[in-house]
């Protein structure tokens, strides 16, 4: 696909918020001058009205300004009446969504009791059986008619009750028709929201806006920048505002990590207008990070307000395909740099000396250079002189941003890498101050500042070291480098779990489970697992996962391989270990060191 006159942000050198109609989910107005909404998901079952109603309440103190519930039927969804009674009985006035997938007759019953109803494209009208055949344009035309034929009369129940929509794409339910016209893409995800899109239009319904998400951050990213690019070749009035997330971003560190990439350095381009943090924990754990991502943001915005960049050069990258910055291979106190080398882990001299007493009991977290005795050249990526001088050495030279440099991060080393000869290669810094040892910060703002930062980068296929200056911990700083290096999944030294946000639809305890699955397979490096409470985005969101574990009915659980079902009905309490027999199975399981073949 040619991405040549693409265009997604208007200054991909300085911050300025991508311009979009308002869309009003009740009384919260989402894009257009007001504030970027935070919001999260119920995970109590939505049959149950007072769990529901306290987990909402429990929600909207903590600073949630939407909250979703899912509608699995029809029945349940009649339900909302209910919820909707008990919150505003308490006094609360929090927007509802109502999250349907599969069940058209669901949404109709839904869209009576809610502010706002999310439908899957992939899913609300269309089959998904991974079938692959091809498509002639009459069969392509017969299935949308058949979609609209489902979709319009919520539309026009929308437009009647003055409800809101997100049309939600999702990389792992993308239709078949999809699939085998425009494939498993970035490009698949945008038409499967555009041919709902241009529906709503068609009825005169406009209250709507779009998600993109996946599991990766590499293809959410991506698919939000083609989507914003095509609503603008479309034109002015194609301003829709646009909901981010990362889908199964999982617990813990890695979870946050991941969402802060995704979500982070689209926020940082000025894109996105309401986000919410999927992690598989307890709702109310999402608000506070979700919070401090948006504040990470508008802190870096007023560094931008304060800079400026003379004559900015096209950015060196393509910013609809991935593809890792060609610089030269080079050696640094005997680790290899660039090239397209593993990309390498850089710590302070003070650091390095803080940990040198147990560098043998960091396993996977050692540090591996010592940044002042790099012999790294430090600039200014506005200071040509500085450049030219660098681009004139004959050998390659390691370069990174002088500390205090006022340009915020992401658009120092887009200036950097646009402006230095590709064969040097890039140190990447979290931020341009040191913080001293004994300094008061944040961990969780250290962390997703550094994560947007370095992720959002490395995504772009810039940097071959990283350096994380904004956590003065010496072990919590090494180990957030290395875990934002596997989220941005350019250094994979862990298993990595792909483990879905609890919500009423989860067939069993996830986080239980989720802690259960990682002690039984932790040490099993560059293993992909995906732990999925339910179907809805089970199979297409494990495809880049090697196996899954999946509630498929209650106390049931379904295991694959890839995106293949291969064991069925599994009681329970023996998941896990059937889990590990068919990692077992396929040769990926290792014991002191050694792959251990059960064929």
């Amino acid at each position: 696909m040619n991405h040549a006159s693409l265009r997604y942000c208007p200054d991909l050198y300085h911050y300025q918020r991508r311009e979009t109609r308002v869309c009003m989910v009740g009384h919260v107005g989402i894009g257009g001058g007001n504030p970027v909404r935070v919001q999260s998901m119920l995970t109590s079952d939505t049959r149950d009205t007072e769990s529901c109603v306290n987990e909402a309440l429990e929600l909207a103190s903590v600073g949630c300004e939407i909250v979703r519930v899912t509608a699995q039927t029809r029945v349940i969804a009649e339900n909302l009446q209910h919820i909707r009674d008990g919150l505003r009985a308490a006094g609360c006035d929090v927007p509802l969504v109502a999250d349907i997938h599969f069940k058209p007759d669901a949404a109709m019953e839904a869209v009576k009791w809610v502010e706002k109803v999310r439908v899957n494209p992939g899913n609300y009208a269309d089959k998904k059986k991974f079938a692959v055949r091809e498509y002639t344009d009459e069969q392509y035309a017969e299935e949308v008619a058949h979609m609209e034929a489902q979709f319009a009369p919520l539309v026009q129940e929308c437009i009647r009750l003055g409800r809101a929509m997100r049309i939600g794409t999702n990389h792992g339910s993308l239709s078949d028709r999809i699939m085998n016209r425009w494939g498993d893409t970035p490009l698949g995800m945008v038409e499967s929201a555009l041919e709902f899109a241009r529906i709503a239009r068609a009825q005169g319904f406009h209250n709507f806006l779009f998600s993109m998400k996946a599991s990766n951050p590499k293809v959410m990213i991506e698919a939000y920048r083609l989507l914003v690019a095509k609503l603008h070749e479309l034109g002015g009035d194609w301003n829709y505002p646009l909901h981010l997330g990362v889908t199964e971003a999982g617990d813990g560190e890695d979870g946050r990590i991941k969402s802060a990439i995704g979500i982070g350095s689209l926020l940082a381009d000025g894109i996105g207008d309401t986000i919410r943090v999927s992690l598989t924990e307890d709702a109310v754990h999402e608000i506070p990070v979700a919070r401090a991502l948006v504040a990470s943001v508008q802190a870096q915005a007023r560094v931008d307000a304060a800079s400026h960049i003379a004559n900015p050069p096209p950015v060196s990258y393509d910013a609809f395909s991935y593809s890792r910055r060609a610089s030269e291979k080079m050696q640094v106190q005997g680790v290899d740099v660039g090239g397209g080398s593993t990309v390498a882990v850089f710590t302070s001299r003070m650091k390095w000396d803080a940990v040198a007493h147990k560098l043998d009991k960091l396993g996977d977290y050692r540090p591996e250079i010592v940044v002042e005795d790099s012999g790294v050249t430090a600039l200014d990526p506005r200071d040509e002189a500085a450049l030219a001088a660098v681009n004139a050495a004959p050998e390659p030279r390691l370069v990174t941003i002088a500390d205090g440099t006022p340009l915020q991060p992401v658009h120092a080393y887009r200036l950097l890498a646009a402006r230095l000869d590709v064969r040097h290669p890039i140190l990447l810094k979290d931020q341009f101050a040191v913080r001293p040892p004994d300094a008061e910060g944040d961990f969780t703002e250290n962390l997703l500042t550094a994560a947007m930062n370095l992720g959002s980068l490395l995504c772009d296929g810039i940097g071959d070291a990283v350096l994380v200056q904004g956590e003065s911990a010496p072990g919590q700083s090494l180990r957030v480098s290395y875990n934002i290096l596997q989220a941005a999944g350019v250094r994979i030294f862990k298993t990595d779990y792909v483990a879905c946000p609890s919500c009423g639809r989860t067939l069993f305890n996830l986080q239980n489970t989720t802690q259960k699955i990682r002690a039984a397979t932790g040490h099993l490096k560059g293993v992909r697992i995906a732990v999925m409470g339910c179907i809805v985005n089970g199979p297409g969101e494990m495809a880049d996962a090697d196996f899954g574990y999946v509630g498929g009915a209650p106390g049931k659980i379904n295991l694959y391989v890839g995106k293949t079902a291969v064991k069925f009905n599994i009681p329970e309490e023996e998941a896990v270990e059937r889990l590990v027999d068919l990692i077992k199975e396929h040769e990926r399981w290792v014991e002191g060191g050694a792959i251990v073949s059960e064929a």
